[in-house]
């Protein structure tokens, strides 16, 4: 059976992929989706990075999450077609939205597996794994990779690419606009130093009208987000939204007219006091949690408090939402800030 070609339009009508946040190796969690979802209804949110190996060898639960979260997509990493079906299905039936190839993590471990931002150069191999995904569930498989990748980063070589790949009936490609360099750069270094061209994937859209193309890298603001808009068809933001997390509490509103009510800060924070008390009862850590929280008053007065008094508090023995509630009385209830 084959997947759909793109992705399916979310609870407001617009296309999936029109916002979403970048899975983000250690940072992009369960709790921290379900943290980011009190925030933005409409928002795509992606897991971590979860190889096959891990799902299908691994002892842990690296499928876990809230019914609270959707739309949520699965990004994987690997690169053996049948793994990867195999893994598809899994996530398809555990109720995931969307199944996403990594082919743009450029860091020494995921070269050694064979899977990430080295497969630009095997376009055929991710063909294969694509096909072969979209053959053994109905929900999309969408691809996140780089413009290119150490010197293989002409606009002739990412246009090859895609064509291989949209053969299978993929159709939705988010597009990290910064080549990788897959030797003497760290990952964090790949994400500064390459520069960015987002008019490549712009001319990518242009190219390839019958697309969905998402753009990622470097955007920090909404504004930002609605000037891509006018030449992509979605918008990923990795660290800012991970870092100054209130910025989601405009999405639905300037992204998907859809001007429901949002939470204020507090009030976000008091929504959070269950989900953490089932955390905590279920033999979990406050810090698991609150880790993700310290950005939400980034730029309000008392922000600073905030933040060392979960740092310094949340790793203690039996600390529970008493922390919480302490750091919160040092920052003073504001008005919504986009």
């Amino acid at each position: 059976m084959l997947s759909p070609a793109s992705s399916t339009d979310n609870i407001s009508g617009y296309p999936l992929n029109r916002f979403s946040i970048a899975p983000m190796l250690d940072w992009t969690d369960r709790h921290c989706r379900y943290f980011h979802r009190l925030l933005t209804k409409n928002t795509l949110l992606y897991t971590e990075m979860v190889t096959t190996g891990a799902i299908l060898f691994g002892k842990g639960d690296y499928l876990q999450y809230s019914t609270e979260e959707h739309p949520i997509a699965l990004q994987l990493g690997g690169s053996d077609p049948v793994d990867l079906a195999k893994c598809a299905r899994i996530a398809e039936d555990r109720g995931y939205d969307e199944i996403n190839l990594n082919v743009g993590c450029p860091s020494d471990r995921v070269q050694n597996g064979r899977f990430g931002a080295c497969l630009m150069a095997s376009a055929q191999l991710v063909a294969d794994c694509v096909a072969a995904m979209r053959a053994e569930v109905k929900i999309p498989v969408t691809v996140k990779t780089r413009i290119g990748i150490d010197d293989l980063d002409s606009y002739a070589f990412l246009c090859d690419f895609i064509e291989n790949v949209q053969q299978t009936g993929c159709n939705t490609f988010i597009v990290h606009a910064r080549k990788a360099w897959l030797s003497g750069l760290s990952p964090k270094e790949n994400r500064d130093i390459p520069p960015l061209d987002y008019e490549r994937v712009y001319q990518l859209k242009r190219d390839y009208p019958h697309l969905t193309i998402a753009i990622n890298g470097g955007i920090t603001d909404l504004a930002q987000a609605k000037h891509h808009l006018q030449y992509v068809d979605g918008v990923m933001v990795g660290r800012e939204a991970y870092q100054n997390p209130y910025m989601l509490a405009q999405v639905d509103a300037q992204l998907f007219a859809d001007p429901h009510p949002v939470l204020s800060r507090h009030e976000t924070v008091m929504q959070m006091l269950p989900y953490i008390d089932a955390h905590l009862q279920a033999g979990g850590y406050l810090s698991h949690i609150t880790r993700h929280m310290l950005g939400l008053f980034q730029g309000v007065p008392g922000a600073r408090a905030w933040r060392r008094h979960l740092s310094e508090n949340a790793t203690r023995k039996g600390a529970d939402t008493k922390i919480v509630l302490d750091a919160l009385s040092h920052v003073q209830e504001c008005d919504l800030v986009g």
